[in-house]
């Protein structure tokens, strides 16, 4: 019986599942990279894999995103005790000695952590910077569903496996043209 395990096996054991997942994840999020390189992606914010792969790779990341937004909000209330003095100045080490510090230390302790965790999956510190600067700008005001899985109609050449593109919400919408009440009009008369 199967009771409270969840997930596709996928034909890999548990360590190559984590791997393989982990690069998936860190690919996709470095997609969104704005640099021209040699190798850059056709289309931003997009990878192709198999239909299961994708299934499985969908909340892994959103759950990052999630991550990363709260640790966002974090960062955010920690401002109030921050400094904006140069690093190394004696304005910047008289507040670090200060309890003005001692607040700031206690208040972003958790967004540390928060991407401490990030890091802990992913295993990618680029793939972590645009996790938690772009995305969770990208996504603040957006509840959920980050990410959409499209089927692709072509077989995968060898073993005719489904694909399916994976990609970020937002910048590749489809934007369905309404009908207005003029259009409705000038079809009606005609």
């Amino acid at each position: 019986m199967r009771h409270r395990v969840k997930g596709r096996k996928l034909n890999r054991n548990s360590s190559h599942r984590k791997a393989m997942f982990s690069n998936m994840a860190a690919s996709l999020i470095k997609t969104l990279d704005e640099s021209e390189a040699e190798n850059a992606p056709k289309v931003n914010g997009r990878i192709i894999t198999t239909v299961p792969k994708a299934k499985e790779l969908r909340p892994r990341v959103e759950k990052l995103i999630t991550l990363a937004k709260r640790a966002a909000k974090i960062a955010e209330s920690a401002q109030a005790f921050a400094t904006d003095a140069d690093r190394g100045s004696d304005a910047w080490k008289e507040w670090r000695h200060s309890e003005q510090w001692q607040k700031w230390n206690q208040a972003i302790a958790p967004a540390v952590t928060l991407r401490r965790r990030a890091f802990a999956v992913l295993r990618d510190q680029e793939a972590v910077d645009i996790l938690f600067g772009d995305l969770a700008e990208k996504f603040a005001d957006r509840n959920g569903g980050y990410l959409r899985i499209v089927r692709i109609a072509a077989v995968r050449l060898g073993d005719a496996g489904e694909q399916a593109l994976i990609e970020f919400v937002g910048k590749n919408d489809r934007v369905k043209k309404s009908k207005t009440k003029k259009s409705l009009a000038v079809k009606s008369d005609a």
